[in-house]
C-alpha cells in the first residue's frame, strides 16, 4: 500500500545489518543489544530470521558465530541458499561493534515510526468508517497509542517462539531478585507466600461487608508498596474523599490514633510523630482522584497518562455501576452493569500491565447464616466479578459480630480465589485505633 501511494517506508537497512554484524563479530554484546531490541523490530525478514535465532540461542546459552547461527537457522527451518554470503557480507560492512547500541536505537526508531504510521491509518480507517461513537473511537485511539509507548501491539496471532522468550525472560528477572514472590509484596507476608503478591495483569478484588476493613487494607498495601517499595500508586475513591484518605494514611504511618486526628487532640510527640510522617508520605508517588462519577475509561485514561504505574486502587466496584463505562445502565440490569464494569477492570489490569486492586461489597447473605465468614456466592450482584478476577480475599472479623469473643482484634483473609495458586485463610492482626492492619507475627499488645 505505501509503495502504491508513492510513500517511503521508515527503515535503515544499513542499520539493521549492523546489528546483525556486529552480534556475530563480538558475541559478547548480545545481552545488551537483546535488551534494547525486539525481532520484530527489524524490517527485513531475513535479518529478524538471523536475530530470532541469536536470541533463540543465547535464551539457551548455545555458543553464538557465524557457524553456529547458520546450523540453528536451519534448524529452525529459517535458513536460505544466500544466507552465508549474507551473513559474510554484513559482518565486513559492519565497521566495528563498539556502536552497536546506537545502530540498534536507529533500527528501534524507524520501526516505532512504522507503527506509528500503521495505527494513525487504523485510526483513521475507524472514523472515515463510522465504527462507532466519537467517545468509543477517542478511547480506542488512546489505547493504540499507548500500547505503542509501552512497545506493544494490540491483538495479533503471536508465534509460540516469541512467547516462550517472554517466560523465561520473566523466569531470569525472577531468579535475578532474589525474591520470594515474583509481584509487589502487600507488606503482609503471610497473605504474600499465599498469592505470591501483586502480579502484573492481575485483577485483584478484596471483598466484605461493611465495616470488615476493605478500604483499609487497600490503602495499607498502597501506602506499603509507595513507601516501602518506592512505587507508583494511583488511587481511585468513589466514597472518601482525599483528605479522608491522607489522614488514614498519616494514623498508620505515624501511630496516631485516627480519632485524635480527627479532634486534633495530639501530644507534642504526637505532633512531631505526625510532621515526620507527613514528610515521609509527601516523598511518595500517591496519585489520588475522588471524583465519585469517575468511569473505568476515565480512570484508564489517567493511568495511561502517567509515565510510571505499579499498582491500582479502586474503592469502590459497586459505587461504579450509576456511571458505569460512559454507557447508560437505563436498560438494563444492575447485575450486568456490575459484571461489564468488572470485565472492563480485567481488561484495563491486562492493558496497564499492572495489579489492578478493586474492593467489592459482599451481599447481605452471608448476615443470615450461622457461619458468617464470607463465600465466593457472597460476591454482589454478578457472578462475572468472581470470573473475572484473578484473586478474590474475602475479610472477615469475628469481632465485628462478638465483641465479647476471645480475640474481638483478630482478623482473617480468606484467599477464596487464586489463579496462581492455593486457597486458604491468613490471620491478621486488626488495629482499630489506626484502622489498618499487621501480620499476626508483627501485632502490637495494646492492652498493656
Amino acid at each position: 500500500m505505501d509503495e502504491l501511494l508513492g510513500r517511503k517506508i521508515p527503515q535503515s537497512a544499513q542499520a539493521e545489518q549492523a546489528v546483525i554484524g556486529s552480534i556475530l563479530i563480538d558475541p559478547n554484546c548480545v545481552p545488551e543489544v537483546l535488551e534494547q531490541l525486539k525481532a520484530d523490530e527489524f524490517y527485513s525478514k531475513l535479518n529478524r530470521d538471523i536475530y530470532e535465532t541469536v536470541y533463540a540461542m543465547f535464551s539457551y546459552g548455545q555458543t553464538i558465530d557465524p557457524v553456529t547461527v547458520l546450523d540453528q537457522m536451519k534448524v529452525r527451518g529459517v535458513y536460505q541458499d544466500n544466507c552465508p554470503e549474507y551473513v559474510a557480507e554484513v559482518m565486513r560492512q559492519t565497521p566495528t561493534a563498539a556502536n552497536v547500541l546506537e545502530y540498534a536505537a536507529i533500527v528501534r526508531d524507524r520501526a516505532l515510526l512504522r507503527r506509528l504510521g500503521e495505527t494513525a491509518d487504523e485510526i483513521n480507517t475507524m472514523v472515515y468508517e463510522g465504527a462507532g461513537e466519537a467517545d468509543a473511537m477517542l478511547e480506542a485511539a488512546e489505547r493504540k497509542i499507548y500500547a505503542l509507548r509501552q512497545g506493544r501491539s494490540i491483538g495479533g496471532l503471536t508465534p509460540i517462539a516469541s512467547v516462550m522468550q517472554n517466560v523465561i525472560d520473566k523466569m531470569s528477572e525472577a531468579a535475578a531478585s532474589g525474591s520470594r514472590i515474583p509481584g509487589l509484596s502487600t507488606g503482609l507476608p503471610d497473605l504474600d507466600r499465599m498469592i505470591l503478591g501483586l502480579n502484573k495483569g492481575e485483577f485483584v478484588l478484596i471483598a466484605a461487608r461493611p465495616g470488615m476493613g476493605k478500604t483499609s487494607i487497600a490503602l495499607n498495601i498502597a501506602l506499603y508498596a509507595a513507601m516501602s517499595q518506592g512505587k507508583t500508586v494511583a488511587i481511585f475513591s468513589l466514597e472518601m474523599s482525599r483528605e479522608q484518605l491522607v489522614s488514614r494514611f498519616l494514623s498508620k504511618a505515624a501511630l496516631v490514633p485516627s480519632q485524635n486526628l480527627l479532634t486534633g487532640q495530639l501530644t507534642e510527640q504526637q505532633w512531631r510523630d505526625i510532621s515526620d510522617a507527613a514528610t515521609a508520605i509527601s516523598a511518595t508517588d500517591i496519585r489520588i482522584d475522588d471524583n465519585p462519577t469517575l468511569t473505568v475509561s476515565d480512570m484508564n485514561a489517567q493511568c495511561r497518562r502517567l509515565n510510571k504505574l505499579d499498582l491500582v486502587v479502586i474503592d469502590y466496584l459497586q459505587l461504579m455501576q450509576s456511571a458505569g463505562s460512559g454507557h447508560s445502565w437505563s436498560n438494563e440490569s444492575r447485575t450486568q452493569a456490575v459484571s461489564d464494569i468488572s470485565r472492563m477492570m480485567k481488561i484495563m489490569a491486562k492493558e496497564l500491565n499492572v495489579p489492578v486492586m478493586c474492593l467489592s461489597q459482599l451481599s447481605r447473605a452471608s448476615e443470615t447464616r450461622q457461619e458468617k465468614r464470607p463465600m465466593l456466592s457472597d460476591l454482589r450482584e454478578s457472578g462475572a466479578i468472581e470470573q473475572d478476577a484473578d484473586v478474590v480475599i474475602g475479610l472477615y472479623r469475628e469481632g465485628y459480630y462478638n465483641k465479647e469473643c476471645e480475640n474481638p482484634n483478630l482478623a482473617e483473609a480468606i484467599v477464596l480465589k487464586n489463579r496462581k495458586g492455593s486457597t486458604g485463610t491468613v490471620e491478621l492482626a486488626w488495629l482499630p485505633e489506626y484502622t489498618s492492619f499487621q501480620s499476626v507475627e508483627r501485632r502490637y499488645d495494646y492492652d498493656n
